[in-house]
C-alpha cells in the first residue's frame, strides 16, 4: 500500500510502500530537519493523508432528560464525544447532526463524520461499539455519505421528497399556513397584531425581526420546520 506524507510549508512529499506508524513519522520528521538548506523551524509534524468516514449513533432519545423539555443538540453530542475515551484521537469533520428517527418517534439518529485513514481504521475500531450516554446505552454503526431523512420543500413534512408531495399548493416553513415563505408576514395570523392576547401581540413589520416563536409542523417544537440541530 502506498501512502503520501506532506510537510508544509516546505511542500515535501514522501512516498512509502507501507502504512506508516507514528514512530515512522517521527523518523521522517527528524530526517527532514537534518537535511542541508532546510530551516528546521519550518518543518511541521508529518501526517498521513486524511479521508472521511461516516458513522451514526443510535439508541438515544430525542429528549434524553426526564423532564422532556430540552431536546438533544449537536453541542451535547460533541461534549459526550470529547469526554468518552473510545473517541480518543478522533477528529470531527463537522458538527454532529441530530435528527428524529421519524416525526412521531421520540428516538433519534446522530450522524457523525470523522477524519480517517485511507483504510478507514478509525471507523472500523468504532463500528458496533457501545457506550453510555446518561441512562441510555447507544451503539455506533457505519453510515453512508450525506445521510439524513428526506424533507419535502413543499409541505415541509419528513419522509418524502418534494417531487412526490401529494398536497396541492404550498405550506409555509414557519407557520405551516397555506402560503409560501415569502408571504408569511402578509397572510399568517402570528404576524398580525392582536390586542386580546396576553401579552399583547404586535404586528411584525416587513423586513424586521420576528416578534414571536414558530411552531414546527413535524415535532411541534418552537422552531420552523426546516430547523436541524
Amino acid at each position: 500500500m502506498v501512502d503520501f506524507i506532506c510537510s508544509d510549508p516546505l511542500g515535501i512529499t514522501v512516498v512509502t510502500s507501507k502504512v506508516l506508524l507514528p514512530s515512522d513519522l517521527l523518523i521522517i520528521k527528524n530526517y527532514v530537519k537534518n537535511l542541508k538548506n532546510i530551516d528546521s523551524s519550518q518543518v511541521n509534524t508529518p501526517c498521513l493523508p486524511q479521508f472521511k468516514s461516516y458513522l451514526k449513533i443510535i439508541g438515544i432519545s430525542y429528549y434524553p432528560h426526564r423532564n422532556m423539555q430540552n431536546h438533544l443538540s449537536s453541542q451535547d453530542v460533541e461534549l459526550v464525544i470529547k469526554q468518552n475515551q473510545i473517541f480518543n484521537n478522533i477528529t470531527l469533520i463537522s458538527k454532529p447532526k441530530v435528527i428524529k428517527v421519524s416525526p412521531k418517534s421520540d428516538m433519534t439518529i446522530i450522524w457523525v463524520n470523522i477524519w480517517d485513514s485511507q483504510s478507514g481504521v478509525k471507523a472500523k475500531d468504532l463500528i458496533n461499539r457501545c457506550f453510555n450516554v446518561g441512562r441510555y446505552i447507544v451503539t455506533i454503526r457505519a453510515a453512508n455519505a450525506n445521510p439524513g431523512i428526506l424533507q419535502c420543500k413543499n409541505c415541509w413534512r419528513w419522509g418524502h421528497s418534494t417531487f412526490s408531495c401529494r398536497i396541492q399548493g404550498s405550506k409555509c416553513v414557519k407557520c405551516n399556513g397555506p402560503h409560501k415563505l415569502k408571504n408569511h408576514c402578509k397572510f399568517s395570523w402570528c404576524c398580525k397584531a392582536n390586542e386580546k392576547t396576553n401579552p399583547l401581540r404586535l404586528k411584525t413589520k416587513k423586513g424586521k425581526s420576528y416578534l414571536h416563536l414558530f411552531k414546527c409542523s413535524n415535532c411541534r417544537d418552537e422552531h420552523q420546520a426546516d430547523f436541524t440541530t
